[in-house]
């Protein structure tokens, strides 16, 4: 199943190591086969968000250039989205609808965010389920 991660989860598992997000994002690197999609936007959005400043001061020895760098990594192990179909607007946040149109346009199964609130309507309109990083690897078997 294709997932959609939310930046969110990405800053979480730079700060710690020892959460769920961090799990899930180990567990897509180790995995041979690809499951998380990516699209223009949304890596721009992860580049935009993660080398902030104040963020930057918050990563355990990071520098600007190690972060982008794992961006990049991000990128090849994942499918690449072109977004051919806006569904725009369908949520409040337009963040959280660039999410919603890498996963409406990868045909995605969930997306995984720590803001489950925020994509208020999507199974229903979307058939994506919306996961917590932990609901997410339980529902898989991982933890």
């Amino acid at each position: 199943m294709k997932i959609v991660i939310d930046t969110n989860i990405v800053l979480s598992a730079l700060f710690s190591n020892k959460g769920a997000s961090n799990k899930l994002l180990v567990w897509l690197f180790e995995n041979k086969k690809k499951y998380n999609v990516v699209s223009n936007t949304l890596v721009t959005e992860f580049e935009d968000v993660l080398t902030r400043e104040k963020n930057l001061k918050q990563f355990n020895n990071l520098q600007k250039e190690d972060v982008l760098a794992f961006i990049d990594d991000i990128c090849l192990i994942s499918y690449h989205q072109s977004i051919h179909f806006l569904w725009r607007p369908f949520l409040t946040d337009s963040n959280d609808d660039m999410v919603l149109e890498v996963a409406v346009n990868a045909n995605a199964g969930a997306i995984i965010t720590f803001n489950p609130k925020d994509f208020k309507g999507v199974k229903e309109s979307f058939g994506i389920d919306i996961f917590t990083p932990k609901e997410y690897l339980t529902n898989i078997g991982v933890i």
